[in-house]
Parts: C-alpha cells; sequence; structure tokens
C-alpha cells in the first residue's frame, strides 16, 4: 500500500458562504477560454508576424517555442502551490499574470517583446490543474466527472476556434488585435475570479520545494526547448543533441532532488501509483495526436487543387475544416458526464482511442474528397474530447484532494511533451517530402496521416492497461491516523497498488 501524500495533513478552512457551483464552473470555463484561445490563434499568424517585423522564420517560431516552455513549467509548480497555498488564490494571480502578458502582447512592436509576452502568457497553463481542483472541491461528488470532462474538452475546442479566428484577424486587422481581442475575456475572467470563486477548503501546509522546481524547469526547458528547434537546427546538430543529453541529466537530478525532498514539489510515489503512470503515458500518446493533427489538417486542405490531392483552401476555410472536430468536443463535453458514469473514466479513454485511431488511419489511405477530412475532424474531435476529459478524471480519482493540483499538472505537461514531439514529428515528415514545387508531397501527407492514428492505437493500449483504482479498508498505525487516498466522492480509502 502506497500512503500517498501521508507526510502531509489536509486542513481545512473555516466555513464560509459558497457559491453555487454552476457560477464557479462559468468562471472557469471562461479563464480557461481565454488561455487555450491565446495558445491557438498565434499559430495562422506567424508568416503575417514574420513580415511585419522582417524577421526570420527561426526566430519566429520562438512564439510558440516560449509559449509552451513557460506554461510546462508553470503547470506543476503552480498547480503545487495551489494545492499548499489555496487554488482561487492562485487562480486570481495566474489570470492577472495573463491578463499583463496580453496586455503587453497588444502593444508590443518587436519579435523580442512579443516573445516575453508570451512567456508571460504562458504562466496561465496552470488554469487546468487549479480548475481540476477547484471543481473537486466545490461541486457535487455526482457533478465532479462531468465538470472536468468539460473544461478538459475547453482545450481542444478552444485550440479550434483560437485557429478559425486567428486567420481572419490577421489578414483584415492586424496581429496586435489578436491580443486585444481575448484581453476583454481575460479581465471578464479575472474580476469573476475575485468576485465569485470561493477559496478552497482543504490545503496543504508546507514549504515551496525550490530545488525540485528549479531541476523540474531544468529538464523541461532542455526538452522542448530541443524538440521544438530540432526541425530548424537538425535533429543531429551539436545543440539538439546537446538539449537532448542535457535533458536526460537534468531529469535523473530532477528525481533525485524529489525522491530526498521532505516535502517534495511532485511526490514520486504519486507518479508511481499503476493508475497515474499508465494515464499519463496515454496523456503523451494523445498529445501525440491531437496536436500532430493541428499542424497537418490545415497545410494539407490549403495545397493547391492543381496538384491532385489538396483542395486550394484559403486560410480561413483551412480553419473551417477544423470546425466539426471543436463542436465534436463541444458535445462531448456536455454528455461527458453521463458517458462517464455509463462506461466508467477507463471505458471512456478505451472508446476516445479507437474513435481517434480510425478516422486518421482512413485517411491515411483515402483523401480526395473534402467530406473524407471533415468526418475525420468530427470523428477526431469526439475521440480527443472524450480522452481529455477521461485522462484528467482517471487522475483525479487516484489521488488524494491534497494533491490534486501538482498530479493534473504533471499529466497536462506530459500531454504538452506529447504535442511538442507530435507537432515536431510530422513537420519533419512533411518538409522531408517537399517536392520542387514547394508542396510536400501527397505520400509525405499519408505517412503524417499513419503516423497520428499509430500514436491513437498506441493510446488505446495503454488505456486498456490503466488500471481502476480499487476502494479497500485500511487501518489507522498504531497510536494515531495517517492520510490515505480517498476515492472521489466516496469517503473510502483507495488501494493504490
Amino acid at each position: 500500500m502506497v500512503p500517498v501524500g501521508s507526510a502531509t495533513t489536509a486542513v481545512p478552512e473555516e466555513e464560509a458562504p459558497r457559491q453555487h457551483y454552476r457560477v464557479t464552473f462559468g468562471v472557469l470555463a471562461m479563464g480557461t477560454l481565454a488561455y487555450v484561445l491565446m495558445q491557438s490563434m498565434v499559430l495562422p499568424a506567424l508568416g503575417t508576424i514574420q513580415h511585419d517585423l522582417h524577421t526570420s522564420q527561426e526566430a519566429v517560431a520562438w512564439l510558440l517555442s516560449a509559449f509552451l516552455v513557460s506554461s510546462s513549467v508553470a503547470t506543476p509548480i503552480l498547480g503545487r502551490m495551489g494545492d499548499m497555498f489555496g487554488k482561487e488564490k492562485m487562480l486570481v494571480v495566474m489570470l492577472a499574470v495573463l491578463a499583463a502578458g496580453t496586455a503587453l502582447g497588444g502593444l508590443a512592436g518587436s519579435l523580442w517583446l512579443l516573445i516575453v509576452a508570451r512567456v508571460i502568457q504562458g504562466v496561465a497553463g496552470a488554469v487546468f490543474p487549479l480548475s481540476f481542483g477547484i471543481i473537486r472541491d466545490e461541486f457535487p461528488a455526482e457533478k465532479v466527472a462531468g465538470g472536468i470532462g468539460l473544461i478538459s474538452t475547453l482545450l481542444g475546442i478552444g485550440s479550434g476556434v483560437g485557429i478559425i479566428v486567428g486567420g481572419p484577424v490577421v489578414q483584415h486587422l492586424s496581429y496586435h488585435w489578436l491580443f486585444w481581442i481575448p484581453l476583454p475575456l481575460v479581465v471578464a475572467a479575472l474580476v469573476a475570479a475575485i468576485r465569485f470563486v470561493p477559496e478552497s477548503p482543504v490545503k496543504t501546509p508546507g514549504k515551496v520545494d525550490v530545488r525540485g522546481a528549479v531541476a523540474l524547469s531544468a529538464w523541461l526547458v532542455a526538452l522542448l526547448v530541443g524538440i521544438t528547434q530540432g526541425p530548424t537546427w537538425g535533429w543531429g546538430s551539436p545543440g539538439v543533441v546537446g538539449l537532448l543529453v542535457a535533458t536526460v541529466g537534468f531529469f535523473v537530478l530532477w528525481v533525485r532532488v524529489e525522491l530526498r525532498a521532505r516535502q517534495p514539489l511532485v511526490d514520486m510515489r504519486l507518479m508511481r501509483i499503476p493508475t497515474v503512470w499508465w494515464t499519463n503515458v496515454a496523456a503523451l500518446l494523445f498529445g501525440v495526436g491531437m496536436y500532430a493533427s493541428i499542424v497537418v489538417l490545415p497545410p494539407f486542405v490549403e495545397i493547391p487543387a492543381r496538384t491532385g490531392y489538396g483542395f486550394g483552401a484559403s486560410a480561413t476555410m483551412a480553419g473551417v475544416f477544423l470546425v466539426p472536430s471543436a463542436m465534436a468536443m463541444l458535445v462531448v463535453g456536455l454528455f461527458n458526464g453521463r458517458i462517464t458514469g455509463a462506461l466508467g473514466a477507463k471505458g471512456s479513454l478505451v472508446l476516445s482511442g479507437v474513435v481517434s485511431a480510425v478516422p486518421f488511419g482512413v485517411l491515411a489511405l483515402a483523401h480526395g474528397s473534402p467530406w473524407e477530412v471533415y468526418a475525420t475532424s468530427a470523428f477526431s474531435g469526439l475521440g480527443v474530447g472524450l480522452g481529455f476529459a477521461a485522462l484528467t478524471n482517471l487522475v483525479v480519482d487516484a489521488v488524494p484532494p491534497t494533491v490534486t493540483g501538482v498530479a493534473t499538472g504533471m499529466n497536462a505537461n506530459v500531454r504538452t511533451i506529447g504535442g511538442a514531439v507530435g507537432s515536431q514529428v510530422v513537420a519533419s515528415i512533411l518538409t522531408a517530402g517537399v517536392l520542387a514545387s514547394g508542396y510536400p508531397s501527397e505520400r509525405s501527407f499519408g505517412i503524417a496521416f499513419g503516423f497520428m492514428a499509430v500514436s491513437f492505437v498506441l493510446a488505446t493500449l495503454a488505456a486498456v492497461v490503466v488500471p481502476v483504482a480499487r476502494r479497500a479498508a485500511e487501518a489507522a498505525p498504531p497510536g494515531g491516523s495517517r492520510r490515505v487516498p480517498i476515492g472521489l466522492g466516496t469517503g473510502q480509502p483507495m488501494d493504490v497498488r
């Protein structure tokens, strides 16, 4: 039996008037949507920003890398600080930082100032673990799975909407409006969080593990910079190889630091729980497939029809091909509570892998008509929306409430790492297949679609292996009681062997 969280004691807050959980959910959804829009709206604008600021493709790519690295570093750290100091407090701080970064982006007239703004914005990646923790604290037990599911699917919904909206905004206005348009939503979410989101009723006293945070940041930065710059610098270049080697060294150092810490930032025993471990493996593979699809589908439909395999879509119309995916995720989010109740989180995860894999497998072989891409977009939206919700619910159900923030934060990080790997792998596949015409070959697109199908098949296999947490009685040790993992909404100890 692994007594995860046994070194700390949950401290309940004094009872205060609580807002209705639907009000709390509305605020969390607003903050989450603001973040994911920021994440994706810049994607269709990279070419315009490169032209307007007279910079290179390599330099402008840092607008994505900086955001990704910042988000990955901040997510588990702020998630853990939310567990310790209060999730509402950290949510307010995070939204304030997001508002400041967004305003700076709107004012920025140089690439490097834009990169600084993106680094500041990336801190808001912690909106997911903080929201999951607040939902677990505030929602009725029977509403937790549905609430977590809908917040999870907003990642996919917002990403699709951001790409759809970003194209027209840049085409008819300027890149500055990519920041000014979402800013009111961020400010509204900030004000609403201060006014309506109640403070966390459960906290975990402790100190911030500074050494663990530094070591975690080191290997994440080295890994993500190495992956995102691989296609530009060359996968065999000294810079990329050096960063990947450094990643291994920093990762080993981080594990050693956390194992020796009295109050670790990330409890390694938590990561070794079989449910958490295999759910994170599935999250990595789902991230590979989802982010790769965002990178591949728009360029494919934009290929001129004269090549024999593209549809000649404009940048705006290319975004429309992602609408079925966003709508499917919304539908899944609305009914996720019922789906999870019927199938369980593990059953939902297995189903989501199958639903995501099949359409990309078909698209790898047949992609001559627009309806095939629309159908793939819709089915992958159903699968990914169901999968992201199931991933979070499995982690939340497997860990004590006092570590919800850091556990879900690490799960989100693993998914982000998978996304970085997937997007760069398919980018390399397409680059290697560029023809004399300047466009990737049809074969390279087929390989990319097949790669995504394989990633979802592997995610399905990982989902099958995920053990379901079993409740079991555990007697208190002589002389007192100890904390044990609590099954979500049950009050019963949970066997995490």
